[in-house]
């Protein structure tokens, strides 16, 4: 008896959650948890439309400098990122960016700084589907130093900290202890976030390319959270990763390294 491949089957079609077809996306997809957020993005790019927008996931295509960029949301956690992931691989990107928000881990990290995650500690269950325990699961060097490389030159213009290093992603935002989150910390993990493990790890597995960068929501460490009002900071970060992301994708499209090897 035949089994079900469904990678296989759902490639090039119609997807059956995103609801996208081959030519509704860029190579380039920025991948935010929230759906609102994908219309922030939609602001810095130039002729974006929304192609659609179905479950949690909002898709809105079109250019930044000349060059095809998509934005998809994920939803929250791991599964749901990596159907988009899967997805949107199906109908021809290649490259991914999450654009999201994360919860410090070290008591310098700042509600509204910006962190760009090299790796992240494979907290989750959905990634474990992909590779066996032990496996790491790294963001791509070059698009994560065309970030870092972007944020660095955008810092002094839009005033944010930042913070490079590795990430955990768990799978229960209520889920984690003062116990855990102690863990976490002597780690020296920079921050925690839901779904970066999956798309690192799949991307990988897939031959694709995916980086993240995050504003920071509040600090796990210090008890600095802002759960009830509008958080004016983290907002300004998004906006931050955002510029930083499409300079990053521009900067990326020119040629580094990567092109020499």
């Amino acid at each position: 008896m035949a089994m079900l491949d469904k990678s296989e089957i759902t490639k090039g079609k119609l997807q059956y959650h995103l609801r996208l077809r081959p030519g509704d996306v860029g190579k380039y997809v920025l991948l935010p948890g929230d759906p609102d957020r994908v219309l922030r993005i939609a602001r810095q790019l130039d002729d974006a439309k929304e192609v659609v927008f179905h479950r949690e996931y909002r898709t809105v295509s079109g250019t930044y400098r000349g060059i095809p960029v998509s934005a998809t949301s994920t939803g929250i956690g791991c599964p749901s990122a990596a159907i988009a992931v899967e997805e949107l691989a199906n109908v021809g990107a290649t490259h991914f960016i999450r654009v999201g928000s994360t919860g410090g881990l070290q008591p310098d990290v700042k509600i509204g700084d910006v962190v760009i995650n090299t790796a992240s500690m494979r907290n989750d269950g959905t990634s474990s589907f992909y590779a066996k325990a032990g496996f790491p699961a790294v963001a791509d060097h070059f698009l994560t130093n065309a970030l870092i490389e972007s944020a660095i030159e955008l810092r002094g213009e839009r005033d944010f900290g930042l913070h490079v290093g590795i990430s955990a992603s768990d799978d229960a935002f209520y889920g984690e202890t003062p116990e855990h989150i102690q863990m976490l910390s002597e780690h020296k993990l920079v921050n925690v976030e839901m779904e970066a493990s999956a798309i690192f790890t799949i991307a990988h597995m897939r031959g694709l390319k995916a980086a993240m960068i995050c504003g920071v929501s509040g600090n796990l460490v210090t008890a600095d959270v802002v759960y009830e009002d509008e958080n004016k900071p983290l907002i300004r970060s998004w906006e931050d990763a955002i510029a930083i992301s499409l300079d990053a994708i521009y900067r990326y499209e020119q040629g580094s390294l990567e092109s020499r090897l």
